[in-house]
């Protein structure tokens, strides 16, 4: 009999991605946001939309200049509910489940947060070349959402069957954030994923994805939690060189 968690694992096998619904209650979700509204109010940048000159292609011109990203990266330390979030058990082994892995390993956190009426978006690209790791299949960006997200407030949007692309080429540089060819990777060709507060979205490191400007009265405060196999060797980027906090398993003796 094929179960619920078969389902699930069979979608993101089938498109490198997969929304879990109601995974933290209202509870604990009245606890995480006011976590990370205090978080915003003391510690994130407001200044960190992303810059290149993909954006003419995803912002019309009366809001170029205005657009913003409240972001931070590595907060969690600071957060008794993020730090329970982290290791949450039902998460955790459905995490386990999907990677089909039998040890799981926490690498980072990051607060994306679009406010109203200006929330930046972001290029279509894999997560590859912030954080890049062996096997992209066995690293999980997890998505947790503390708003309602739907199109209007740039809810995240993916081309489905991505992950099997394996690592691809991005535009880089001092100017840019890292994007794949905007004439090659349409945002009118992905699919969108809405979510309730409190939902999860999960996909790999090969999946491609990307989203729309806010342009709803309302915030879309998404926070990234990243998990990988503690086998899947980092190569580089955000975290490069340090130990996580292992939440399945023993970490294997190097």
């Amino acid at each position: 009999m094929t179960t619920a968690v078969d389902q699930l694992v069979q979608q993101f096998h089938e498109n490198g991605y997969v929304r879990l619904e109601g995974v933290f209650t209202g509870d604990e979700l009245a606890e995480l946001t006011e976590e990370i509204n205090q978080v915003i109010h003391h510690y994130a940048d407001w200044e960190a939309a992303w810059r290149g000159e993909w954006r003419k292609e995803y912002v019309e011109e009366d809001l170029l200049q205005r657009i913003r990203l409240v972001a931070i990266n590595d907060f969690h330390p600071m957060c008794g509910a993020w730090m329970r979030a982290i290791v949450k058990k039902s998460l955790v082994e459905t995490l386990a489940q999907l990677m089909g892995t039998d040890l799981l390993e926490f690498h980072h956190s990051t607060l994306h947060a679009k406010p109203p009426n200006e929330g930046a978006p972001f290029p279509l690209h894999q997560d590859l070349p912030f954080y890049p790791h062996e096997d992209g299949l066995r690293y999980l960006d997890v998505l947790v959402h503390l708003d309602d997200a739907d199109e209007e407030n740039g809810c995240l949007r993916f081309l489905p069957g991505s992950h099997r692309w394996g690592p691809l080429d991005h535009i880089v540089g001092p100017d840019t954030a890292p994007h794949l060819p905007t004439d090659r990777y349409r945002l009118s060709d992905t699919v969108p994923v809405s979510a309730k507060a409190g939902d999860v979205i999960v996909f790999t490191l090969w999946t491609v994805h990307g989203s729309s400007v806010n342009k709803s009265d309302r915030w879309r405060r998404i926070v990234r939690l990243g998990y990988r196999d503690p086998r899947n060797r980092q190569t580089g980027g955000h975290g490069f060189g340090q130990r996580g906090l292992m939440v399945l398993g023993v970490r294997p003796k190097d």
